[in-house]
This record gives structure tokens, C-alpha cells and sequence, in this order.
């Protein structure tokens, strides 16, 4: 069902269409879900090479778990909406500031800085008093980059609009795409050109950083991926 959680069939249904070559668009209509929910699940679970559904199935079991209230009630006290608003606007400003559009940035702070369950479209016109169609188009965009999903509300039509705690790591991922493109390019201009002429050499020495910094980020945001998820209980946490 649109808006809902991928089931276990949902992943096994993907896997097969990796298997057949399928692209995620003809997957995601199979399986009537949008096509950046498709490739989201399959980005985030080892990618297409890689993707093993029984192993992305307890991977999205384990995310829920974990997404379960905590009764903080030391931090209640400081959680004023005045706080509140101020986390909020600062977190806005400084989301635009990375170059995300200034409604989109502003958009993503409410989700972000929302107690419950996301927002729906309605919720947040009101919450940021402005049009419906400023949400429309921030909302696209935003799905668009993988920072957020879409929710079916219980015995309504409604939707309501999730951060996606997983967006930074999917975020460093695109990044990465971008870099790795950066190196072939250089690569291959250093081809052409030869390595011992002094452009091929400077572009053999951009490709060859640029393409080892990137591996070595995707390494260290898959560990601490992992690392900073709530260990089992009895287990030691692997906090440093």
C-alpha cells in the first residue's frame, strides 16, 4: 500500500527485479510505490549489486525498534516552545546556508524538530504560515534528495511527511556519487593527455585523491552507521 512500510514481500519483490534487470521506476510501479522509495531502500541496503532483502527486512526492523519514545523527562523541562523555535529557526538558517533552498531548509527543520509522527501537508502550511503550494514544491524536492518520506495516516486519506533519520548517511552516498564522477573524469583527461605531461599528472593526483577520500568516507559513515545504533541490551556500547 502507497504510504506504508516496505513488507518482507515488498524487499523480495525489489530483490527480483534487480535479479531481471529492472530499473526502479518499472519496480516501484510494479509495487505502486514512488520510485525514490525504491531507490532509497536499495541505496541504503548495499545497492544493487548488494542488496539481500531477508538482510534489509531486519535492518528496517531494527530502525523501528529503535525509533520507540524515550520518557526524558530532565530534557522535558528545557523543551519550551520558545526553545523549541529557537532550535528550529537556527537549524533552518544554517541548512540553507549549506546551499538547500530556503523553504526546503525551513521544511526539513520542522520535520526534523516535530514531536510524534511527522506532518502533513496542512500541519505544515500552518506550522511555517505559508501557501500550500510552498509545501508542494518543497516537499517534491525534498523526496527528491531522500531526506524524507511519505506516510499514510490511519483510517484517513491524509499523508504525513517523516524525516528520514537515514537522509546524512544517503546524503554522504549522493556526495560520494559526485566525487567518484569527478575522478573518472579526471582520470580519463589524464589518459588522454599522458601522466608524465604536467596536466596529466595533476589530473592523475586529483583523480587519485579524490577518488581515496571518497572510499574512505563511504567506509567510515557505513561504521558509524552501524556504530551509533542502541546496542542490544547486555550489550557493551561501542560509543568512543
Amino acid at each position: 500500500m502507497p504510504g506504508s512500510r516496505l513488507t518482507h514481500r515488498d524487499r523480495r519483490a525489489i530483490a527480483t527485479g534487480l535479479a531481471d534487470g529492472l530499473g526502479y521506476a518499472e519496480i516501484a510501479r510494479r509495487l505502486a510505490r514512488p520510485t525514490s522509495t525504491i531507490s532509497r531502500e536499495v541505496l541504503r541496503n548495499g545497492g544493487r549489486d548488494g542488496y539481500a532483502p531477508d538482510t534489509a527486512h531486519r535492518a528496517a526492523k531494527r530502525r523501528v525498534r529503535h525509533r520507540r519514545p524515550g520518557a526524558d523527562t530532565t530534557a522535558d523541562a528545557h523543551r519550551t516552545p520558545e526553545t523549541i523555535h529557537t532550535v528550529e529557526r537556527q537549524l533552518a538558517a544554517t541548512l540553507a546556508g549549506t546551499g538547500l533552498p530556503a523553504m526546503s531548509a525551513r521544511v526539513l527543520a520542522a520535520l526534523i524538530t516535530a514531536d510524534g509522527n511527522g506532518m502533513s501537508a496542512a500541519e505544515l502550511g500552518q506550522h511555517l504560515r505559508v501557501s500550500p503550494s510552498s509545501i508542494s514544491k518543497s516537499v517534491g524536492y525534498l523526496e527528491g534528495q531522500g531526506v524524507l518520506r511519505r506516510e499514510r495516516v490511519a483510517h484517513r486519506r491524509a499523508e504525513r511527511y517523516v524525516f528520514d533519520p537515514d537522509a546524512w548517511f544517503q546524503a554522504i552516498l549522493a556526495s560520494a556519487e559526485r566525487n567518484h564522477r569527478i575522478a573518472d573524469t579526471a582520470r580519463r583527461g589524464s589518459d588522454l593527455l599522458g601522466r608524465t605531461t604536467p596536466v596529466g599528472a595533476r589530473l592523475h593526483a586529483l583523480s587519485r585523491f579524490h577518488r581515496q577520500l571518497t572510499n574512505d568516507m563511504i567506509d567510515r559513515a557505513r561504521h558509524w552507521r552501524h556504530a551509533l545504533t542502541e546496542p542490544p541490551p547486555g550489550k557493551p556500547s561501542t560509543r568512543v
